[in-house]
């Protein structure tokens, strides 16, 4: 039995501590906005954040998340800076597929909310680890650019 803290609710779920999270989410808690995308925490769509913090869920042991708070799409946006994310990503008609969106805008929020301070490099380097097949990655910056703006914390 694993006790698991997503979306500010507590659930106990009857898995193994070594099963991923990714899989919690979405086949015990049916939280499916986060995505299986390759396993090996290198493109993104499973995306989440732990204690604010963007992991990969697809990797991180679910007996390793007790006691910690695990926000997923599906709750991120009742975050105001989160809103205006998605927001951005309206504005600048950012998904195509959308498949890896969910993972590429848990990115964002965390770069936004973690940094006093973003610029083209920081951009760079916080979604470095979210590949977008559709190759959607001028309006991912753009959405970016405009939020940063947007909060105070874009320094060109």
């Amino acid at each position: 039995m694993q006790t698991v803290k997503v979306n500010n609710q507590t659930h106990v779920v009857d898995v193994p501590g070594d099963m991923p999270l990714l899989w919690v989410l979405r086949d015990i808690l049916k939280l499916t906005g986060t995505k299986f995308g390759c396993g090996i925490a290198q493109c993104g769509a499973c995306t989440v954040h732990m204690d604010g913090q963007p992991i990969r869920s697809c990797v991180m042991p679910v007996g390793d998340v007790s006691g910690r708070e695990i926000t997923t799409i599906e709750a991120i946006g009742e975050q105001p800076l989160a809103q205006k994310v998605q927001r951005a990503w309206l504005d600048h008609e950012v998904a195509q597929c959308g498949y890896c969106q969910s993972g590429q805008i848990m990115s964002a929020v965390a770069l936004l909310a973690n940094n006093t301070s973003i610029d083209d490099h920081a951009i760079d380097q916080a979604m470095a680890g979210n590949i977008c097949r559709c190759a959607t990655y001028t309006r991912i910056r753009s959405a970016i650019q405009d939020v940063s703006e947007s909060v105070g914390v874009w320094q060109p």
